[in-house]
């Protein structure tokens, strides 16, 4: 993410923004992401907790890493007994 000026969640349209210096702007669509990722309560929980805590760690996440994987290991699902 070179020469990156901001990056925030708008509430509006529901997307991670990330502008850049040359212009360019990248919105991460964080309800298909969701869709798309999660599988259960928790990791949904997890992301949300980046969206609105470390915008710039969930941009990253989606656009470098894996989120699966990510979410597989900072999540324990139990179901109830």
């Amino acid at each position: 993410m070179d020469r990156l000026i901001s990056c925030e969640f708008n509430m509006d349209n529901a997307c991670v923004e990330l502008k850049f210096l040359d212009g360019s702007m990248i919105a991460i669509d964080t309800i298909a992401v969701e869709n798309e990722v999660a599988d259960n309560m928790y990791q949904r929980s997890e992301l949300d907790y980046l969206i609105y805590n470390d915008p710039i760690g969930y941009a990253d996440l989606v656009l470098n890493g894996n989120p699966e994987i990510y979410l597989k290991t900072v999540t324990e699902c139990k179901p109830l007994d």
